[in-house]
């Protein structure tokens, strides 16, 4: 990391500090004077190839370019005089010597650096009369296409290609004015299909499938939100135009991913628009479903459920809850299944045992949690499971930067040789579910290996042991007593040990602490925690039953035998994950979805309520490192309502039909409220939640005493997810699907 010593220097006649180390143009920026710059990017190597920020040195005979130059102590910077402005004129009528002035139907009009810069300096004459080079527009891809004439050789493209995506799908083809950047398969891209060489050209040489000749700029709304698929969340701006979605980027840097989105950030959008999406409820007549109002279906759920729940009893219903919909939602579902239906069950598809990790951290959960920056800024990564750049596209890039930028150390445990492996000081491969077994070996030095694997494992820990502060991340390979051993180890290791569990999906590290456990209140209390119990029951005003629920794969089978009458489910779709093959929806009397589309479960159910996605709600969400975002609704959509919506309309109905009370919330900003109460660890400041940060949820303890906390086999399984898939919803998502790379 850089020498944190400060030096003194003037700048534009104002007095500075700045570590050592510092370039010219980032200690510019501090004072909020712009130097500007085309080739230069925050995170990359140096390029200096534009010269556009040229400045005036003290005692140097010539110009400087900022972007290279360190500042040092006593230094004198002038970036304003008339020396520089004639300089960076001059650069600019360079960079347009060749550059079409196709301004008004350029995508990157009113949002382009070099027309910008162009205005400010003036560069509005030519003395070059050659014609302009021309070439015809390339499509690399469904989403890339690639315009060489507008380029002005940044070099940017091929440097996050290379140096931020390891990747290296871009390159530079030919020499002085007829260089061009050229894809890795002569005539196409073959690559990750991330877009992050669109969105960082500072012109229109790149520009995207989604959005090209569409639209302009100063016609949309920009809503910052919560990208809707894996578990890292990433903040993705939306572009929107009369309620449609055009574009995702995250341009201004803000968010926990600063400039990063993977291909579904990116792309993985319209599957809001997606012809097949349900639009109005449906009731089963027979073997079909049929369209009926609103009033029918919620009178008709109502109605089924009371029938239901008279006959069966509690146990005879289950519930499923989602790990996309938002905190609001998932907690809105637990009470009405504990609070009205005084049954716990109620699980969720868990791709990562956050209970088993907050368990074994006990009171260390505070500060042993891992946040996205704080991975970034490890001096040591430990990986064991998972592949992140498949399945937690986020967490790769910042493991990567960190390798890059402060020579971070990578160890790996896997059962596979996966993608990072190139940048790892030392990889152990292990067999498929060793994970167990190495950690117990680790930890305690117990177990049987193979000596070949144990001379590995030695290397391993002694290597970690002369570490300091190792951040340990892991996949749903480790789960409860695998997970104990873990932190057993880690708190062996010097300084501060911390801990991520690696989910699938949007909201994972939500769903769980929302209390989409079968054994677990909101906030990890166990629901035979008498007084945890009385607590949720003075704030929910009903009796609680302490009798553990079952687990979703229990509940599919329990729906298979006939032991279960009544399926609920809200945004999962458990007939495609966990139940048998061809066993449909067994003897289940009742089945009611709430969903975005017709999934293997939805077209088996009885009643089917359209809902809303995530970018057309409010609300916030948990990313896998516990921190706390804010859903922002980009679009307004006919038919579809939220989540929050159907369950607060069903308990009404429920109400009239003499079941429980009804919910009395109307805003998720309500639910919010009672969420802070309920769960300490979501007691945050919401300062930083509205103005667009994430929020650490640093209080999380659970209230177990020291009870061992192991899951069956099985029951935490990860969808082993690609770049290109989200579960299910990425069959949804046209322009994602449409690259072949989706489908290799």
């Amino acid at each position: 990391m850089p020498d944190q010593r400060l030096i003194k220097l003037k700048i534009n006649d104002r007095e500075l500090q700045v570590p050592q180390g510092t370039l010219v143009i980032e200690a510019t920026r501090r004072i909020g004077t712009e130097v500007p710059s085309f080739c230069y990017y925050p995170g990359l190597s140096l390029q200096a190839a534009c010269r556009m920020c040229l400045v005036e040195v003290e005692k140097a005979p010539k110009l400087q370019t900022a972007c290279t130059l360190v500042a040092t102590d006593g230094m004198v910077v002038r970036t304003d005089t008339e020396q520089v402005r004639q300089a960076r004129k001059a650069m600019l009528e360079l960079l347009l010597t060749n550059h079409p002035l196709d301004c008004p139907v350029c995508d990157k009009g009113g949002e382009c650096e070099l027309q910008d810069m162009t205005y400010r300096y003036g560069a509005d004459f030519s003395r070059f009369v050659e014609e302009k080079i021309h070439r015809p527009e390339e499509k690399w891809s469904e989403l890339v296409y690639y315009d060489a004439p507008r380029c002005i050789l940044c070099f940017r493209c091929v440097r996050v290609c290379d140096e931020g995506m390891d990747v290296k799908a871009l390159g530079v083809g030919l020499r002085g004015a007829n260089s061009v950047i050229i894809p890795n398969r002569a005539d196409h891209l073959e690559c990750e299909e991330c877009g992050m060489c669109i969105d960082i050209c500072p012109v229109g040489a790149l520009t995207s499938g989604t959005y090209r000749y569409k639209t302009r700029p100063w016609e949309m709304q920009y809503v910052p939100t919560v990208c809707a698929h894996c578990s890292n969340g990433c903040k993705t701006t939306l572009s929107v135009r009369n309620h449609e979605i055009l574009r995702a980027n995250n341009r201004d840097l803000s968010g926990i991913n600063k400039d990063f989105l993977c291909v579904k950030g990116r792309f993985g959008f319209d599957f809001t628009t997606n012809k097949e999406r349900i639009r109005q409820p449906l009731l089963r007549q027979g073997d079909q479903l049929f369209p009926v109002s609103w009033e029918q279906a919620a009178e008709a759920a109502a109605t089924k459920l009371k029938a239901a729940y008279d006959s069966g009893g509690k146990d005879s219903i289950g519930f499923i809850g989602s790990n996309r919909t938002s905190n609001e939602e998932n907690y809105l579902l637990q009470r009405l299944a504990r609070a009205t239906f005084g049954t716990n069950n109620i699980d969720h598809h868990r791709t990562a045992d956050y209970a088993g990790l907050i368990t074994a951290l006990g009171e260390r959960a505070a500060d042993s949690l891992l946040t996205m920056e704080q991975l970034y800024q490890s001096k040591a990564v430990l990986v064991i499971g998972n592949d992140p750049t498949n399945q937690n596209p986020l967490v790769a890039w910042q493991i990567r930067s960190a390798i890059r930028h402060f020579g971070t150390r990578l160890f790996l445990i896997n059962a596979n040789e996966i993608k990072l492996k190139r940048k790892a000081r030392q990889f152990v491969k292990i067999a498929a579910g060793q994970e167990p077994a190495v950690l117990k070996w680790l930890a305690h030095e117990e177990g049987q290996l193979a000596p070949e694997l144990v001379e590995q494992l030695v290397q391993l820990k002694a290597a970690l042991e002369a570490e300091s502060d190792v951040a340990i991340v892991f996949g749903a390979e480790v789960s409860g007593a695998a997970i104990a051993a873990l932190v057993a180890f880690g708190s062996k290791l010097p300084g501060q040990t911390r801990y991520m569990a690696l989910g699938d999906y949007a909201n994972s590290r939500g769903a769980s602490d929302m209390g989409l456990l079968p054994d677990r209140l909101p906030g990890y209390a166990r629901v035979d925690d008498a007084k945890a119990r009385e607590s949720f029951e003075q704030l929910w005003g009903c009796v609680l039953s302490s009798k553990p629920g079952l687990t979703v794969p229990q509940m599919v089978e329990a729906a298979r035998s006939g032991q279960l009458k009544v399926l609920y489910v809200v945004g999962a779709n458990p007939l495609a994950h966990f139940a048998k093959p061809d066993s449909g929806r067994g003897k289940l009397d009742l089945l009611v979805v709430q969903d975005m589309f017709l999934t293997e479960t939805a077209k088996a159910a009885d009643i089917v309520l359209p809902a809303a996605s995530a970018y057309e709600k409010d609300g916030t969400v948990t990313n896998t490192s516990g921190e706390i975002q804010l859903l922002r609704r980009a679009a307004d959509v006919m038919g579809p309502r939220t989540d929050c919506d159907l369950l607060r309309i069903l308990s009404h109905q429920l109400e009239k039909q003499g079941l429980g009370k009804a919910l009395p919330y109307k805003t998720p900003g309500e639910l919010f409220s009672e969420i802070r109460k309920a769960v300490p660890a979501y007691n945050v400041p919401l300062a930083g939640l509205l103005t667009g940060g994430a929020e650490v949820t640093r209080a999380q303890v659970a209230r177990n005493g020291h009870a061992p906390y192991d899951v069956p086999a099985g029951l935490i399984r990860s969808a082993n997810d690609t770049l290109f898939t989200s579960g299910t919803l990425s069959r949804w998502c046209t322009m994602m699907e449409s690259v072949p790379e989706a489908h290799s």
